[in-house]
């Protein structure tokens, strides 16, 4: 029975593919304007500091950045992210591509598996 032997590859491959993997699963969902568009403010008349639930520290903080008026900075304070809105294509497509990974990974993998068992184990076959 001959002995597995993995296939030779380099590392320089499996970095760049991982580095362009990861920056398309965070750039990609900003590309596609699929990122923080659940972020709604509330509106508040007559913004103060106190109306906003800001502390003399917080104001303190909001003053060093250079936002003085309370109105500037009301949107971004008050906003909040929606979590029950959703869309339902996003939503399938996410679960296309989890499924497909899984798939992908169980395919490309199964001969590899199988060389492994068969030097570990001896072929049934």
């Amino acid at each position: 029975m001959a002995k597995y032997t993995p296939p030779n590859q380099s590392q320089i491959i499996d970095v760049i593919v991982l580095l362009v993997l990861t920056v398309g699963a965070l750039y990609i969902p900003l590309w596609l304007g699929m990122a923080g568009g659940a972020k709604t403010p509330a509106v508040v008349e007559n913004p103060t500091w106190e109306s906003l639930g800001q502390n003399p520290v917080m104001v303190e903080k909001w003053n060093a950045l250079g936002y003085t008026d309370p109105a500037a900075v009301s949107d971004m304070i008050t906003a909040r992210y929606d979590y029950w809105s959703f869309s339902t294509i996003e939503l399938l497509i996410m679960i296309v591509v989890v499924i497909g990974y899984f798939v992908i990974v169980v395919r490309l993998s199964t001969k590899e598996y199988r060389d492994v068992i068969d030097e570990k184990f001896g072929s049934k076959r």
